[in-house]
């Protein structure tokens, strides 16, 4: 057996992080290793409790520890609003904005195809029937803008408008604080086109 095989097991396994390459995953061993060997404790050791206790929340679809996540269980949210995401990361991202009071539906990914991500793989029939489940009046979009997003976005607003629920998305446009001259094309003629 090789001297360094839990050395190459480490960098294996912080290559599997999203963006991490050979050079990145060998440079934060080395680091941890050489430098932090009490931050690769607590590494570990997080790792571990979050694997072993993190699990998707049952209405939602988001991380939690519990059965329900803290914004389900939240008795102040407008449960007539219900904002479609694709990851636990968007959602911390629009509740860091504070201007959604509503509840989510995380799909866990979005439709892709060529990747075999089907309707049944992101959860579809789950949010059809939360949608439909007569408290929800309105479901936001929040999927990315991405081809995949916006291909994502137009099938299920076409289920739902089918089932008769009202549906909106989220507006994209000119960044705040930029100046118009500085923006990409297909952001200034989006904003123009959804201007209101």
């Amino acid at each position: 057996m090789s001297d360094t095989s839990s050395l190459d097991a480490l960098i294996q396994a912080l290559r599997r992080l999203p963006g991490i390459g050979q050079k990145s995953a060998q440079r934060m061993a080395f680091h941890l290793l050489q430098h932090d060997r009490a931050g690769a404790q607590l590494l570990s050791q997080a790792l571990a409790q979050a694997s072993s206790h993190v699990r998707h929340c049952v209405r939602c679809h988001t991380f939690t520890e519990g059965e329900l996540c803290e914004v389900c269980q939240d008795p102040g949210r407008d449960t007539a609003r219900l904002c479609v995401v694709e990851t636990p990361a968007d959602q911390a991202a629009m509740e860091r904005t504070g201007a959604f009071k509503g509840l989510y539906f995380v799909l866990m990914g979005r439709l892709s195809p060529l990747d075999g991500v089907g309707p049944r793989d992101i959860g579809v029939q789950e949010l059809l029937e939360r949608a439909g489940d007569g408290v929800v009046q309105e479901v936001i979009l929040a999927t990315s803008f991405t081809a995949e997003g916006e291909a994502t976005a137009h099938a299920l607003a076409e289920a739902l408008k089918r089932r008769g629920v009202r549906v909106t998305r989220l507006a994209r446009g000119v960044p705040v604080g930029s100046e118009l001259e500085y923006v990409d094309l297909g952001t200034i003629a989006h904003a123009l086109a959804d201007r209101r």
